[in-house]
């Protein structure tokens, strides 16, 4: 049963992101470089986060010590797309038949979900090896839902940061303070908003989180240019009516 349990909820925090894994990005050597890259900023932003909670003494203040570690994310993914651009003509000009180039948004998605992934790994793995155990979570009074709603939080967490980083690098992209305030606010609302799971507050929590990605998702799809074919029909039949 355990197995069973630690397939099901491996396979739903890490699944969606597997499958665009698979789609958009293994044919794409730079594109796996560059989801690679990210992941490795993400990893020193964990670092640098781990170093000030040891040197400041802050342990009794969780939800300060989680603004922080936000904080110093999204500091990394200004210093990624930073990086990103200036490495952009480079790869333009070596790699010829990349992908890359196609899609301007293009770096920020995979850059993202570089960050997603292993900031999904981390929140999720000691969760997953408890489950692979001997026993199950939940037990003695515990929520007896909690590894698959951790995995619901992982996957909706992986989610927004691919969100996050097209709304980001657009923002810098065209200047827009209030693109690049939204994703930090959104951040620090959505990591402290899980803070409430201690009090098995687990519905309101995975609620406001899932909203938070629905509108996320939503305006990330129009900043890409994307359009969904019903709109395009109300266009042309308002057009037609118009003439």
């Amino acid at each position: 049963m355990t197995l069973l349990e630690f397939t099901g909820c491996a396979l739903a925090a890490f699944g969606p992101a597997l499958s665009m894994f698979i789609v958009t990005i293994m044919d794409d050597p730079v594109r796996v470089i560059i989801l690679i890259a990210s992941s490795f900023f993400w990893l020193l932003s964990l670092l640098l986060s781990s170093i000030v909670w040891f040197i400041f003494p802050i342990k009794q203040q969780i939800w300060f010590g989680v603004l922080i570690s936000v904080l110093i994310q999204e500091m990394f993914r200004y210093s990624l797309y930073l990086l990103l651009r200036k490495a952009e003509r480079g790869l333009k000009r070596f790699v010829v038949h990349s992908l890359v180039s196609n899609n301007k948004h293009m770096l920020s998605y995979v850059s993202g979900l570089g960050f997603g992934i292993m900031s999904g790994l981390f929140s999720l793995i000691n969760i997953l090896a408890a489950v692979e155990g001997p026993g199950t979570m939940g037990l003695r009074g515990g929520y007896s839902a909690f590894c698959i709603v951790s995995s619901m939080f992982t996957a909706l967490t992986i989610f927004l940061h691919v969100f996050w980083g097209i709304i980001f690098f657009h923002g810098l992209n065209t200047d827009s303070r209030n693109l690049i305030l939204y994703v930090i606010v959104s951040h620090i609302v959505v990591s402290e908003v899980t803070l409430f799971n201690q009090y098995n507050f687990y519905t309101p929590a995975l609620f406001i989180v899932f909203l938070i990605t629905l509108g996320t998702g939503c305006y990330a799809f129009k900043t890409a240019g994307g359009q969904l074919p019903i709109i395009d029909r109300i266009k042309i039949q308002n057009s037609v009516v118009e003439n």
